[in-house]
């Protein structure tokens, strides 16, 4: 195939308050460890932002205990706007992240003590059986908890990272042709057709909906596989309304869960199977951009069929322990191979503690 497509690396979430929501991330989420965290002018985000430069803060930030990122990113230039209609399930792009937790009920009862009011006051019930909770952060924007039993470290904290995705499409065999054929997702764990009690609260939750959850049959094993961890996408069409462009009349970094981030190796061979399947790069930095001081990537953006944003990184140079000068230079490595757990471990050393 020529490429690797390691699994989500992170989620971005645009908000309107950068120290609030990374606090708020911190306290519920633990996502406590910044990779990078920096402010510049996004000119290949042009296309998404109606022909002109923005400017942008963003910082990328990680619980150590497992799970994917979070690039938190909020505009300089410009004051966001939220949605211009009230989100369903189902609007087309990613209406909500998926957060995992060791221990659904301690994660309820630490989240209901920090968002009151913003938090279900009950448990419900997922189409896998599975105990499940939704809240919402300062912007509106929606997270979904649900258990794991697969974590890289322990440090009490009840949260973890991102585990996956709810992405609204309007067909679901067009949305198969990327995120099964070429993306990897090929694992149906189910496909349902009908109402469903974990939505019923949520607004248009008394619907029809088609969902179909996915995961990787052969999911990577390289970077920083053993701390992201397994991952899902579950593609949701609405049966009873046409979706809407949950960013319809808005641009990326107005307030929302703004793009999927895939951890990928070989970018020009995946570059060359998207533009034969009419998944063409809508931009791309060519070769490295630096983020931060240390951190440097490779990133291009595509469009799944309803315009849903996908970002996709090869991460080259990233910063294990900045105050001691150490830095890891990831296109040297195996793309198989996971990094050290004593490198990932430490990681910790770069915490924000509030």
């Amino acid at each position: 195939m020529g490429y690797i497509i390691q699994g989500i690396q992170h989620v971005g979430i645009a908000v309107s308050d950068m120290d609030a929501s990374l606090k708020l991330y911190r306290q519920l989420f633990g996502l406590d460890m910044p990779f990078f965290d920096a402010v510049a002018a996004a000119p290949l985000m042009n296309s998404h932002c109606n022909g002109d430069v923005i400017v942008k803060r963003a910082s990328m930030v990680l619980n150590l205990q497992g799970g994917c990122a979070v690039e938190v990113i909020s505009p300089t230039s410009f004051k966001p706007r939220g949605p211009v209609f009230e989100l369903s399930q189902g609007d087309l792009g990613i209406g909500s992240v998926i957060i995992k937790t060791p221990d659904i009920r301690k994660m309820h009862e630490h989240a209901q003590s920090i968002l009151p009011n913003s938090c279900d006051k009950d448990l419900v019930i997922d189409p896998l059986g599975r105990l499940t909770f939704f809240l919402r952060d300062f912007d509106n924007n929606l997270f979904q908890i649900l258990e794991s039993d697969g974590w890289f470290t322990s440090n009490g904290h009840p949260s973890g990272g991102v585990m996956g995705c709810t992405i609204g499409v309007s067909d679901i065999n067009k949305a198969f042709t990327l995120y099964k054929d070429i993306l990897g997702y090929d694992n149906v764990i189910y496909d349902k057709t009908g109402t469903f009690e974990d939505w019923a609260h949520l607004p248009g939750g008394a619907e029809n909906y088609h969902r179909v959850l996915l995961s990787q049959t052969h999911p990577g094993t390289g970077g920083f596989s053993s701390l992201m961890g397994p991952t899902t996408i579950e593609l949701v069409v609405a049966l009873d309304r046409k979706g809407r462009l949950i960013f319809e009349d808005r641009i990326w970094a107005d307030t929302g869960i703004a793009h999927m981030g895939l951890d990928v190796r070989g970018m020009k061979e995946l570059g060359a199977k998207l533009d034969k399947d009419g998944f063409g790069f809508r931009c791309d930095t060519d070769d490295a951009l630096s983020m931060g001081d240390h951190t440097s990537v490779h990133c291009t953006y595509i469009d799944d069929p309803d315009e849903c944003w996908i970002e996709l990184i090869e991460v080259h140079k990233i910063p294990i322990l900045e105050k001691l000068g150490l830095f890891l230079d990831v296109q040297k490595r195996s793309p198989i191979k996971p990094f050290p757990k004593w490198m990932l471990c430490a990681l910790r050393f770069n915490r924000i503690r509030d």
